[in-house]
């Protein structure tokens, strides 16, 4: 029988936090909850967690630092940060810190469950496969971003960029679900800002008009947040 997946909760707001665990667990998480950063790292230090859920704010250490002192001990485990503020230089401190996703609150309780659900489920198909895939296939297109192909069918392949490499591997990883603009642009552009984004925006140009021979495979804008492959099966 599979055991339940263990969630560290870092949460100063103590009613909130409890609310938060309880609801958690009664979605079969097995939930310590931590009540200021300091407490939760040594919690985390203690036990095997596979995902973590990070208050910004907090007293003696904020989401922020404890994500650094996480990311130092363990560079795979997810992260969610939950924050009271919307501000984009937040949300980028967070990607550059390692984050998987974030919340502002007041938030849905049903929208965190199934973004937990779906960093869950693309971590357990990362682990599957090798440690460093590099080969997707994508409808009738397959990638190999170490030789930076992509191949439609029995075509000659096209060889892509650096960047257009990176970006396709990117949303493969993410396939028919959101990959955020800002984890893209500072995991492959290294910073988020006019001109990075513009850029960004002619890659995502060039790759569509690749992927246009499969019918099947649409990039999608969504507006203000990212990007999603789609890949009708």
């Amino acid at each position: 029988m599979e055991t339940n997946k263990k969630i560290l909760l870092v949460e100063d707001d103590q009613n909130f936090g409890i609310v938060l665990r309880e609801y958690l667990t009664l979605n079969d998480f097995d939930v310590t909850l931590a009540k200021n950063g300091m407490e939760g790292f040594e919690k985390f230090k203690k036990d095997n967690y596979d995902l973590c859920i990070l208050d910004v704010m907090m007293p003696y250490k904020d989401g922020y630092t404890l994500a650094k002192e996480i990311r130092e001990k363990n560079k795979d485990v997810p992260l969610i940060f939950l924050t009271a503020k919307s501000m984009k230089e937040d949300v980028m401190k967070g990607y550059k810190v390692g984050a998987d996703d974030y919340l502002n609150k007041p938030f849905d309780s049903d929208v965190l469950l199934m973004k937990i659900k779906a960093i869950l489920q693309r971590k357990a198909t990362e682990n599957k496969n090798e440690p460093a895939k590099f080969e997707f296939q994508i409808g009738k297109f397959m990638l190999n971003s170490k030789l930076r192909f992509l191949k439609f069918e029995d075509q000659e392949p096209i060889k892509l960029s650096p960047k257009e490499s990176d970006l396709l591997k990117m949303m493969a990883i993410y396939e028919n679900d959101l990959m955020p603009r800002e984890l893209a642009l500072t995991k492959i552009w290294r910073e988020d800002n006019y001109f990075t984004s513009r850029s960004m925006d002619v890659y995502i140009a060039k790759l569509r008009k690749y992927l246009k021979d499969d019918p099947n495979v649409e990039i999608l804008n969504i507006h203000g947040e990212g990007f999603r492959l789609v890949v009708k099966k």
